[in-house]
């Protein structure tokens, strides 16, 4: 039996986290469906696309790559429509907007990025149109991909440790993808397994202030899906 444990909402607890937005951390707190909000709010076809929204705009998309998206055509062709979107966006999450300018001041300025878990990502102009620029998409991508992976690492060692003390001769830390943990396992080891993957998931901020010595002031969670195989997975609720 396949066990997946998908962390929830990981890029944009990363976000919220490094921005310190506050209207992201109430949304996320409050448990708020971020995705279906924007979905009514800017009149997006399907939650999918929301999702698809938020991340490009979190790594820095412009008006250009949605009125030019074939996804987002139906709603409009326009760079001014969506530059408009952008900025009530932004409006939205002020803490988001002064974090991307002062990633880019930092990165245009100093040449590098540095985040709380030590992390220091290098940045150089590229030669774009005959001129050089700096990356700006590659800047604000760079900070959320790199903590997501931390994150994910601190869960992923925590689930290991905690699968080596069961001592469960019929299971094993197979895959990960991403931002999901994918255990293999015997179909007696499932309820524990499962019920294993969302403490380790939960567990995260208290392990990443022990790890950093900061403290993550967010919650975190995780889907658990179980399956005969991956293609047809359901997911687990802790009875």
């Amino acid at each position: 039996m396949l066990i997946q444990g998908d962390a929830s909402a990981l890029e944009w607890r990363c976000a919220a986290f490094l921005s310190q937005d506050k209207v992201a951390y109430e949304e996320i707190w409050n448990n708020v469906d971020q995705h279906t909000d924007n979905q009514t709010r800017f009149g997006l076809p399907s939650r999918l696309i929301a999702k698809t929204f938020v991340f490009r705009l979190i790594y820095g998309g412009s008006a250009y790559s949605y009125a030019n998206d074939p996804n987002f055509a139906e709603v409009s062709k326009s760079e001014k429509f969506w530059q408009g979107v952008i900025d009530e966006f932004y409006n939205k999450y002020k803490g988001l907007h002064k974090w991307h300018t002062k990633l880019m001041q930092e990165a245009t300025t100093t040449k590098m990025v540095k985040l709380p878990t030590g992390r220091i990502y290098q940045f150089e102009p590229e030669l774009r149109r005959g001129e050089k620029v700096f990356p700006r998409t590659t800047i604000l991508n760079y900070p959320v991909q790199g903590l997501g992976a931390d994150l994910m690492t601190i869960a992923r060692v925590s689930l290991y440790n905690r699968m080596r003390k069961l001592n469960y001769e019929k299971a094993r830390l197979v895959n990960t993808v991403h931002d999901s943990i994918i255990i293999d396992c015997d179909n007696s080891h499932v309820s524990t397994l499962a019920k294993t993957m969302l403490d380790v998931f939960e567990d995260v901020p208290k392990n990443f202030q022990k790890m950093f010595n900061k403290e993550f002031n967010l919650p975190m969670k995780a889907e658990v899906q179980v399956g005969n195989n991956w293609k047809d997975m359901e997911i687990w609720v802790d009875k």
